[in-house]
């Protein structure tokens, strides 16, 4: 069964990517998709997949690979054209085409010139359904010519005077990315007053002295061959006033240099463009680049506006100082007159370029492919937008509409076709061509005439599991033609489901938008056309949310004490979840002084680092929760100590000793900041492959400002250091100047070389290639070699350009191979590489195991053995064999179940396997079946066995009923497993006392056909418990308990009852409480006169050590004290005067006569008790009473 979880809402297309086109049923643009479960005998017109670009520029050095790669059923085959005739492949020697492909390989490394292959080529892959079409792929060959020969007179200029610098380079293909440089290969300063135009010169505002050089040098760098070509160095030399006026003196007339005045400020002029207006033409889409170059003393400042509008907020880029205004992403809208403004204190000077916006074509509504039934319309559309209008032509298999066979069942209106009553006839690839005269779109799209019946593509009984009150997306991918019919039912009887309740979406989707607990079920999605029906089954389980139970609480704690945060869940008893604690959204830091447990997260000597925010997070397969507390850490205010800081930067910088792969730099280190620097780390930026990314170089001891630095070829290096103490670690110096190295071959090779088949007749070659710093040169390829290990071949070897990946076609299934990858550049070959060896594409094997045996070891548990597969049919790497394995039939109920297969994989070359968590008294039936990289291949023919018996599981419920004086009736379900035959229940009871010790004990056998038993001739008013289970031949199971008790005597309490409704008795405590009255009055008088009562006198003569005088501030009768005042009231004392008395305090009571019962009133005030009969006790439940003592006690303590 496949397990689907749904942790959270996702947009439908989530993980139905392949198949959402195909089922969101829409007939204009419905796609079917080469699904496995359609391909056996759904037919399709070809569909092009992969085509090379229209402009496709190659590279002179290596074999034209011209793309063309199509789906379809049957698949497609391919022929081209060139320049617009036929191109027969077979005529040409060096032209080859992939097996199972359109894709051309011209092998111009052998033998031939790229030149030779410069043409239009165009693709078409047709079957007995269509044909379809590739763009016009226009096929060149990169050009990087050399520099015309020239030779260039010194300039010489006055300070001041303005200057422009050509750089016309050669006419490349691609054009060539230029840059100026010195003879060190150092980029020359440039700023507002040095720029470089678009067009590549050098353009001087003005000339200052320091620009004088001899190394102004013009570079074009070519990337398509990975060339750089560059220009004879031009020199230029700027003469100052003074300079100037000492060499006119000494050596010129007035007129032989340029006039012997100094250059005067001077309002701008623009260098470039030209005039006051011109014009810029930019297609839709493109980056608009304007530029307005001025001259001028002082320097001009260059200002944009665009008339009559704004300039677009978040397209518009100043590059170049400004002198560039760059929109990208142009459209019609940003067409108009752009302003340029050059102002310096002596002028302003003004440029408009008036800008058209052209587009070539684009898609408004591109057509889409149309699957249709038998006599049902359909309609292509074919909608485009440029400037100019495009115009819009239809092909038909690739042969224009005009010319094509007749279909009755089209009709093409403009940039639509129609398509009524269509017939399997009506089936074909059609092309729609939008063009102006600044490009074309080709667009495919094809007419499938299907009858086919419905199907659904969704697996069968998958399992969705979701969260209780979350949406629950239940999937039914579904395909049929004429488009199906689609319905939901749940259960096996159910009703269709409707949109009241649930959401129906028309890929077939079932939305519970809130599911609940009762959700839970088995749901039918049923799917009709004319032509059938089909349906399928999926299954829902609704989880219990993850929340919290304790979360953690914010805290305040003081430095260097123990702080701990608690954070306990409840879950679904099925899901396990995992909890993560994070601090500030990261992860905790890694120091033993934080400690995880279970439920807690525990920091000790906690420091000020440790404030912040702590999250608990607790993770389940289907949600997740999470819950944060703050900690705050105080402490006093410090003592006030040095301040310590991390080291200042390094600075001057030096490099000296400049050889081909080492340097020496040279530092001065900044102020360590009362913590004395341990060690300076060098690091470097390769400007020319990895420009912005620093990497270790080397470290050197603190007391070290000098080290020698090993250096790569072809890498164009800047140095910075940094110092470190105890503190930490400085910000990085200023970097230093830049160090070209040269070129020189490889010096090592790709690693991680690999080679694996992805198909049964394919071996894929990968391998880690090396980077720009480890190319050690211009033109890094790869020269990738192969050959069978066990066989007599050559080594094939094909160069390849700076790429991870080469695929060798047509090899046989599952041969070794040794493979080779060497790196080279435009200098050399790297050193031979060692070979790996490999393995061609695995295929599913072939045999099923044999001699499949069963041996049962007991009844949860058997073990299964075959015979192994020979090697051969393997057909890949054996990654072991696979048991599948189900309970086919009760032995007991003899009927048939639900039939849920479990799989066990038993890895390697094993020939036996135990089968763990049977059930006994069961049949089981196997097979078995060897696993390789590419799958599992046959199963061997089913095995079966039986388990034999085992012990029950307990009752499902035992329950005690009835009960009387002496019975109790025990009803009970039998066990949910009884997993074998049950013979007999045993019974086991005994009596348990009010001090709940356990009484004898008493076995009972009773027949295993009896769910009710009734025991007969217990004790009254008794409590008993039960043990109760079931057994089999194999022995007893696992037992249930319980407990009742019997009634009590109806007689007994009768007579209890009575004595309180006596005449005689109610007549007693009357004139006992009157006596306890007329006592008090007395007492109370006597003490009012400060006399003393007889009793006391009495008492003052016999001197009863046992009767002590109550003092008054105790609430207790008597005026005077002695020495032992104090000693506590023993039995027999007087009472205090608020008529209570503690139980301990009166033993001898009314109640001590009574019959069984504690002497209590009833409601009415009646007293309950009786004075015959002897005193028994009885269970202490539920018979104390907290309530103060009757006026009885109170009596008795006078007598």
């Amino acid at each position: 069964m496949q397990l689907k979880t749904m942790p959270k809402k996702k947009p439908l297309s989530a993980g139905r990517a392949p198949l959402f086109l195909f089922l969101c049923q829409m007939i204009s643009a419905l796609d079917v998709p080469l699904d496995p479960k359609l391909l056996d005998d759904l037919v399709q017109p070809p569909t092009i997949t992969q085509q090379s670009p229209k402009d496709y520029i190659i590279d002179p050095r290596e074999n034209i690979v011209i793309q063309c790669e199509a789906k379809g059923k049957p698949p497609p085959s391919f022929s081209w054209t060139r320049n617009g005739t036929h191109f027969d492949i077979d005529k040409d020697p060096l032209v080859t085409m992939k097996p199972g492909s359109g894709t051309l390989v011209i092998n111009i490394m052998s033998e031939g010139k790229a030149e030779t292959y410069e043409g239009v080529y165009q693709c078409t892959a047709r079957n007995e359904r269509g044909a379809a079409v590739s763009n016009n792929i226009v096929v060149r060959p990169s050009r990087s010519p050399l520099w015309t020969k020239e030779r260039l007179e010194p300039i010489i200029l006055r300070s001041g005077q303005s200057l422009v610098l050509p750089c016309r380079p050669p006419i490349g293909l691609p054009p060539a990315i230029i840059f100026w440089m010195d003879n060190s290969f150092q980029r020359l300063p440039q700023s507002e007053r040095v720029s470089q135009g678009l067009n590549g010169d050098l353009y001087f505002s003005n000339v200052l002295p320091e620009d004088t050089r001899e190394d102004y040098i013009c570079y074009a760098r070519f990337n398509h061959t990975q060339t750089i070509q560059q220009k004879q160095p031009i020199s230029l030399k700027v003469i100052s006033v003074d300079e100037l006026n000492d060499t006119i003196a000494a050596n010129l007339s007035d007129t032989e240099f340029y006039g012997a005045k100094s250059s005067k400020e001077r309002p701008p002029t623009f260098l470039t463009p030209e005039g006051n207006e011109s014009h810029k033409e930019e297609l839709r889409g493109n980056v608009l680049s304007l530029e307005c170059i001025a001259e001028g003393l002082p320097t001009p400042v260059i200002y944009w506006i665009k008339e009559d509008g704004t300039l677009p907020v978040n397209r518009t880029f100043y590059r170049n100082f400004k002198k560039t205004l760059q929109i990208i992403h142009v459209s019609e809208a940003d067409s108009g007159n752009y302003q340029c403004i050059a102002k310096n204190a002596l002028g302003a000077v003004h440029h408009t370029i008036s800008v058209t916006v052209k587009a070539a074509p684009y898609w408004i509504v591109a057509p889409h492919n149309l699957v249709l039934s038998p006599g049902e319309n359909g309609t292509l559309i074919c909608r485009a937008n440029g400037n100019p209008k495009p115009r819009i032509s239809w092909l038909t298999n690739g042969v224009p509409v005009e010319i094509a066979l007749d279909d009755p069942s089209r009709k093409i209106d403009g940039d639509t076709i129609m398509f009524s009553n269509v017939q399997e006839s009506s089936s074909a690839v059609y092309q729609c061509n939008a063009s102006n005269k600044y490009g074309y779109l080709l667009a495919n799209a094809f007419v499938n005439v299907l009858a086919e019946p419905p199907r659904i593509l969704t697996s069968a009984n998958t399992l969705y599991q979701v969260i209780a009150n979350r949406p629950a997306l239940l999937d039914c991918a579904f395909f049929g033609s004429p488009m199906p019919t689609i319905e939901w039912f749940k259960g096996t009887k159910g009703s269709a489901l409707h949109e009241d309740i649930y959401v129906l979406h028309d890929n077939g989707t079932l939305e519970i938008p809130v599911a609940q607990k009762d959700s839970t079920g088995t749901y039918t999605c049923v799917a009709r056309n004319k032509l059938g029906m089909a349906k399928n089954e999926v299954h829902l389980e609704i989880k219990d949310p993850t929340r919290f139970i304790k979360q953690p609480e914010y805290a305040v704690v003081q430095r260097g004490s123990k702080v701990s945060f608690e954070c306990k869940v409840k879950h679904d008893h099925t899901l396990i979840p995992t909890i993560l604690w994070l601090k500030d959204n990261g992860e905790l830091p890694n120091d033993e002084r934080f400690s995880v447990d279970k439920d807690h997260l525990v920091v000790s000597d906690v420091k000020d680092e440790d404030g912040g925010t702590y999250t608990c997070a607790a993770n389940t397969t289907l949600d997740s929760v999470s819950a944060s507390a703050v900690l705050r850490v105080v402490a006093p205010t410090p003592t006030p100590a040095p301040i310590y800081d991390v080291p200042n930067p390094p600075f001057d910088l030096e490099l000296t000793n400049q050889l081909d792969k080492s340097v020496q730099l040279t530092w001065t280190p900044g102020d360590d900041n009362n913590s004395p620097i341990t060690k300076f780390i060098i690091e470097y930026e390769d400007a020319m492959h990895e420009a912005g990314l620093w990497r270790h170089q080397a470290e050197v001891s603190g007391t070290q400002t000098t080290a020698q630095l090993k250096l790569s070829p072809y890498v164009n290096y800047s140095f910075r250091v940094m110092a470190e103490n105890s503190i930490g670690r400085s910000v990085p110096s200023e970097a230093s100047e830049q160090y070209l190295t040269k070129a020189a071959e490889p010096d090592q090779n790709p690693t991680a070389v690999e080679g694996l088949g992805t198909e049964p007749d394919n071996l894929v070659i990968t391998w880690k290639p090396l980077n720009g710093f480890q190319s050690n040169g211009p033109g890094l390829q790869y020269k990738v070699s192969w050959r069978q290990k066990d066989g007599d071949d050559e080594w094939t070897s094909v160069v390849v350009a700076n790429v991870s990946k080469y695929i060798v076609s047509g090899t046989p299934t599952f041969v070794p191979y040794l493979i080779k990858v060497q790196a080279l550049n435009d200098v050399g070959f790297a050193p031979e590489p060692a070979a790996v060896m490999g393995h061609s594409g695995e295929d599913l094997p072939m045999v099923a195991p044999g001699n499949v045996r069963v041996s049962v070891v007991n009844s949860t548990l058997a073990e299964a053995h075959w015979d192994p597969v020979p090697p051969k049919s393997v057909r890949g790497h054996l990654q072991g064999y696979r048991i599948y394995y189900w309970k086919a039939q009760s032995s007991s109920k003899r009927n048939r179940r639900h039939i849920e297969k479990k799989i066990l994989t038993f890895q390697g070359s094993k020939t036996h396997g135990m089968l763990p968590g049977l059930q006994p008294y069961s049949h089981y039936v196997l097979n078995v079946r060897v696993v390789n990289g590419k799958g599992e291949g046959p199963a061997s023919a089913d095995r079966g066995f039986h388990t034999p018996e085992g012990v029950p599981s307990a009752p499902s419920s035992l329950k005690i009923v009835n009960p009387t004086l002496d019975s109790l009736t025990l009803e009970w379900d039998p066990p949910s497993h009884p997993n074998g035959i049950l013979t007999e229940y045993i019974l086991k009871y005994q009596p348990i006392n009010s001090t709940h010790e356990l009484g004898p004990l008493v076995d009972l056998k009773i027949p295993a056909n009896k769910t009710r038993w009734t025991l007969k001739n217990l004790n009254f008013s008794t409590r008993y418990k039960f043990y109760f289970y079931a057994q089999t031949s194999v022995g007893s199971g696992s037992q249930i308990t319980e407990e009742a008790i019997t009634t009590v005597d109806e007689a007994m309490a009768s007579r209890q009852v009575d004595i309180a409704t006596q005449g005689w008795f109610i007549g007693l405590m009357c004139a006992v409480a009157l006596l306890i009255l007329i006592l008090l009055i007395v007492c109370f008088i006597r003490r009012n006169k400060g006399g003393k009562y007889p009793v006391k006198e009495k008492e003052d003569a016999h001197a009863d050590p046992e009767i002590q005088p109550m003092k008054e501030d105790d609430g207790t009768f008597g005026e005077y004290s002695d020495a032992e005042d104090h000693k506590p009231l023993k039995k027999g004392s007087r009472t205090p005067s608020d008529r209570t008395v503690k139980k301990e305090d009166s033993d001898d009571s009314l109640v001590d006569y009574g019959e069984g019962v504690n002497g209590q009133f009833n409601e009415d005030g009646s007293f309950i008790g009786q004075y015959s009969g002897k005193k028994e006790k009885e269970p202490a439940e539920g018979n104390e009473s907290s309530e103060a003592p009757s006026p009885v006690n109170a009596m008795n303590s006078f007598v």
